[in-house]
């Protein structure tokens, strides 16, 4: 990668003191998952449940806490990422992504990114597919994964949801891990249960779960929703974030 080549983000808002302290504790959380797990899809079981936010900032958490990290926009069919955040090159050219890469139109050089974080860089997917299942299935994306493995060392894949489509199988199939984002008070605990079993048929531990818009005080929807019925799953490792 070019080092005069970096992106800008234009929108990148300070999170609230709460939400930012939810996030810490998921990235030490991480850290304690062992020096083997490297690769972490971070999904969900349908849209709107945070996981691009939650991926997002543990990256740039990571980052920001002096381990080197890069995060890959594994959504082909719906990304929104390059829009939210404003993000724009700093050489004013076009910004190129994951599916231009996978597809042969660009390099690698060309698709991963510098950031203003020293150890945070960046592969974002700029133009949406209807159908990346092809591009996932394709060698060059395993390739990619390991490449990015061994040269950093964490490397965060913002999936599509479970529900939706197979896209987060085949990614996770190349994971070390997943990380399972649910929506408090919204998510139905049998859909949650349908993406345990994805992931257990795609090979891809499950490491935790982040339970997102919640208030984990006693008595509360997380205790009463979660807590019992999912422990044998998540082996205890819950998070509270957003």
């Amino acid at each position: 990668m070019q080092e005069d080549k970096k992106i800008i983000m234009s929108v990148n808002p300070e999170l609230p003191y709460a939400i930012e302290e939810a996030i810490n504790r998921l990235r030490i959380n991480v850290n304690f998952l062992g020096k083997d797990v490297r690769k972490i899809m971070i999904v969900s079981s349908e849209p709107n449940e945070g996981k691009s936010f939650i991926s997002f900032s543990l990256w740039k958490q990571m980052a920001a806490a002096g381990v080197k990290t890069v995060l890959i926009d594994g959504d082909m069919r719906n990304s929104t990422m390059v829009e939210k955040y404003g993000i724009k090159r700093s050489d004013g050219q076009d910004v190129k992504g994951l599916s231009h890469y996978l597809s042969g139109d660009e390099e690698l050089d060309e698709v991963l990114f510098h950031t203003d974080l020293e150890n945070g860089d960046l592969l974002p997917n700029a133009e949406n597919i209807i159908n990346p299942s092809m591009l996932l299935d394709n060698k060059k994306f395993k390739e990619l994964l390991k490449t990015m493995g061994e040269q950093y060392r964490y490397v965060f894949v913002d999936a599509p949801p479970l529900g939706m489509v197979s896209d987060a199988e085949r990614i996770g199939n190349l994971c070390d891990g997943a990380i399972l984002c649910v929506r408090g008070g919204s998510t139905p605990r049998a859909l949650v249960k349908e993406a345990v079993h994805q992931l257990e048929r795609a090979g891809c531990p499950l490491l935790g779960i982040v339970l997102n818009r919640v208030s984990d005080s006693k008595g509360g929807y997380y205790n009463k929703y979660y807590s019992h019925g999912y422990r044998k799953y998540y082996s205890g490792k819950y998070y509270t974030g957003e």
